[in-house]
């Protein structure tokens, strides 16, 4: 996700500021934030969020805000639909997108912590044929590396989400990582999906389960966290249940009813609501406990917060750096205390984040069902930077909504509604006909229909898109999907095509005529 993990690094980054580097999570400090200093930013956080959202429109959110052990808030805001009355409340289940990742190396820990899987398992050893384009990385690389994002695989948004997308299933997915180019191993950081989906599934099978039971009887049972699940169909059935909504032409904001992202579900596919996730930040708080039950212990807690793969390096001698854990932005704010974060976000409509400054046991999490504008970052941070200045310091929506606003760009960036002065002829259709074959991206088969007007399909759900044409041998389509942004260029050179959009950043958008 290029531009889509871009935005969420931007975001992880503003939401710390400046931070120093630091080799492992620090020892509990005596608290530098006082009780009654977020008493107060509870109390200003309605004003807030309702300011928020009327700013941007988005239809709801939910908040929860644990501090030393307690639920200091909880709460709802607007509706779960738009065009429906009902109103979002604390139990309202949303999808959380990438925050799924945090929640996913906490269930790896706690399996860990009870012998059912080992973090330097290889993914190899636990999923059967699996492999990278470096054999040696293919049978090397750890449940760690891969929900560290240190494999070498390149972002996944160029890659095997929009393979996704096309309806490929999860193990063919898998199967075609192994076409990727790398890049160092354990020396590079790169942000995928169907990496970290890799480790999830390599834990689960090493437990011998499945990701979402295993889910389920590491996390969500023992805390009671009745109303959170990693399948789509669990989230199907709630009755309290956030749609997700993003923006059409006019503007208006239009519900999105269905997202089924089973197929990465460690990395995406978590749904939940602020109460349940409240239970989650208060076990995490406390040091991995839950009343008298230890759930995670120290060393699950030092392996998915300590810094795994350099996120954001240094920029100059003295200067910060930004690191990931095990599904977690690590990171030091100003006054050099642990901050670990995770946004979560869908084009097609959710966006999510959640904060924790484990020294002064204090997390807020928010949840919204709109297109990501910064609005869930922006939230927590304005609490924060209420917690320890007793006002804003900064536009945090301001600043948000410029680090976001990348994401809806196109990835190709000709404007394909405005044709160039001079139009080059098209050949007759019949030149373009065919099957076109890619080893990554399979067979695309070019048609024509009875007036000449050509179409492509491609994919296992043969998807199908109107080809209209730009100049000469460029045509051009819209995809459809989370991955797709803007139209994409499809240009013709004698036997073999090439999707821009698929081929800016890997080269892998190459078909050749078969």
């Amino acid at each position: 996700m290029t531009k889509l993990a871009s935005a969420l690094v931007v975001a992880a980054t503003v939401l710390v500021g400046c931070s120093s580097a630091a080799p492992a999570p620090p020892p509990a400090a005596p608290s530098g934030i006082t009780p009654e200093a977020v008493t107060a930013a509870v109390g200003a956080l309605d004003g807030i969020i309702d300011a928020d959202l009327r700013t941007t429109g988005v239809p709801g959110a939910a908040v929860a805000v644990v501090y030393r052990g307690q639920v200091l808030y909880s709460k709802g805001f607007g509706v779960r639909q738009v065009g429906r009355p009902e109103p979002v409340d604390p139990d309202t289940v949303f999808q959380l997108a990438s925050v799924s990742k945090a929640i996913a190396g906490t269930v790896v820990g706690a399996a860990a912590d009870h012998g059912r899987v080992a973090w330097t398992d290889t993914v190899a050893s636990r999923l059967p044929g699996w492999t990278l384009s470096d054999p040696w990385v293919g049978s090397h690389a750890t449940i760690a590396d891969m929900l560290a994002h240190r494999s070498g695989l390149p972002e996944s948004i160029d890659t095997t989400d929009i393979l996704e997308d096309l309806g490929f299933s999860e193990q063919d997915i898998f199967a075609r990582q192994a076409l990727l180019p790398l890049e160092p191993f354990r020396d590079s950081y790169s942000y995928t999906n169907f990496g970290l989906t890799s480790g999830g599934e390599a834990a689960a099978r090493a437990a011998g389960t499945t990701w979402p039971d295993l889910a389920q009887q590491e996390i969500f049972g023992p805390l009671g966290m009745t109303s959170t699940s990693y399948r789509y169909a669990d989230l199907a059935t709630r009755p309290d249940r956030a749609a997700l909504h993003k923006k059409g032409p006019d503007g208006a904001w239009v519900p999105t009813l269905t997202f089924d992202v089973d197929r990465q579900a460690p990395a995406g596919g978590a749904s939940s609501s602020v109460n349940d996730l409240a239970k989650w930040m208060t076990m995490l708080l406390a040091g991995g406990k839950a009343g008298s039950t230890q759930v995670l212990g120290d060393d699950a807690l030092n392996q998915i917060w300590g810094p795994q793969a350099v996120r954001e390096p240094q920029q100059e001698v003295g200067g910060p750096f930004a690191f990931y854990g095990e599904g977690w932005n690590v990171d030091r704010d100003s006054s050099d205390r642990l901050v670990v974060n995770h946004s979560g976000a869908f084009s097609t409509g959710a966006a999510t984040n959640v904060q924790l400054i484990p020294a002064e046991q204090l997390g807020i999490v928010t949840l919204t069902n709109g297109y990501p504008e910064g609005l869930p970052e922006a939230i927590n941070k304005r609490f924060v930077d209420q917690v320890e200045n007793g006002r804003q310091t900064v536009d945090w929506l301001g600043e948000y909504r410029k680090a976001f606003a990348s994401l809806s760009a196109p990835v190709d960036p000709t404007d394909y509604t405005r044709p160039p002065a001079q139009v080059a002829p098209a050949q007759p259709a019949a030149a373009y006909v065919g099957t076109y074959r890619s080893d990554f991206w399979g067979d695309l088969v070019v048609n024509a229909g009875p007036d000449g007007s050509l179409s492509l399909t491609v994919g296992p759900e043969r998807q199908t898109y109107p080809l209209p044409h730009y100049t000469g041998d460029t045509f051009f389509f819209t995809p459809r999907g989370e991955s797709a942004f803007g139209d994409s260029g499809v240009v013709f050179a004698g036997s073999q095509l090439t999707v821009n959009a698929w081929n800016k950043e890997t080269g892998l958008g190459v078909f050749r005529r078969v």
